[in-house]
């Protein structure tokens, strides 16, 4: 197991050391030299923004609905709670908060 580790650590340093060197020649990657480059990765982040953003969009739903039914139900609790015990007259209607039904 260690000899696969450290075939791995060399691999990986390699694959830096090259990549370090690439970037300190300053020389353009060759694909950015191809016609279309710029404009095809302008629209894959494009898309991509369009896609993440989606994503983030459902989550926020379903966490709400979520939360939603979570809350509602511990409001019904506590209303049945407060009317097993008689609270739920006069007095409970005037302690709360103004806007609250």
């Amino acid at each position: 197991m260690q000899a696969v580790d450290e075939v791995r650590d060399e691999v990986r340093d390699r694959e830096l050391s090259r990549l370090i060197e690439r970037r300190a020649d300053n020389n353009p990657d060759p694909d950015e030299t191809e016609p279309g480059y710029t404009e095809s990765v302008r629209r894959y982040r494009a898309q991509r923004r369009r896609e993440l953003r989606a994503a983030w969009c459902e989550y926020h739903q379903l966490q709400a609905e979520r939360h939603r039914s979570i809350l509602e139900a511990l409001i019904e609790h506590h209303e049945r709670r407060a009317e097993e015990l008689g609270e739920t007259g006069d007095l409970a209607k005037q302690n709360r908060p103004k806007g609250t039904t």
